[in-house]
């Protein structure tokens, strides 16, 4: 009979040594795991994705913006007009393929938007105003070369504030959580 009282006993045990187990299992899943810095490789993957879709936008730009301002001269003596728009056209191209492919990004894309909207305020608008008035001192025939100037500017710039700001899901569900909304 005290063997028996000990076999049940020792059930008893186990079966809050597996509860205790699976509790703790429980909060080991709750605790948000800190993300893993990304291997030199990844980095530099990245950072060719992003090179990449960069050049095809500014081909977007460059191109866009030749045909608006120069080739066509619809926009002569307007050249921001035609900076703005063409940039309009290599950001939605840009932003669609590194949100997708270079970053990997599923976070609020509403958000991630408006960051790219005030990054284009903050960085792209003293580059249309300021281009335009290179356009003007050196001449219509130079907009093709002020525009690859801001490219560059632009490119660099870009890849820091979309890496750290606009894609980093920290920084958005920070923002979130400052306007109230949750992920």
């Amino acid at each position: 009979m005290q063997n028996e009282n000990l076999f049940e006993d020792s059930e008893a045990n186990s079966a809050s040594v597996k509860d205790g187990a699976e509790d703790m299992q429980t909060v080991a899943e709750e605790k948000p795991k800190p993300e893993a810095k990304p291997a030199k490789k990844q980095q530099f993957i990245q950072i060719v994705k992003f090179t990449l879709f960069s050049a095809s936008a500014g081909v977007i730009q460059l191109v866009s913006t030749s045909v608006l301002h120069e080739w066509t001269g619809w926009l002569v003596g307007y050249y921001y007009i035609a900076y703005i728009i063409g940039l309009t056209l290599s950001v939605i191209w840009n932003f669609t393929f590194n949100r997708k492919f270079t970053f990997k990004a599923a976070n609020n894309v509403p958000v991630a938007m408006t960051l790219v909207v005030i990054y284009n305020c903050l960085i792209v608008v003293p580059l249309a105003f300021g281009g335009d008035a290179l356009v003007k001192l050196w001449g219509d025939s130079w907009g093709i070369l002020v525009t690859a100037l801001s490219l560059i500017i632009n490119f660099i710039t870009e890849f820091f504030w979309d890496k750290f700001i606009v894609f980093n899901p920290k920084v958005t569900d920070k923002i979130l959580k400052l306007f109230g909304r949750k992920k």
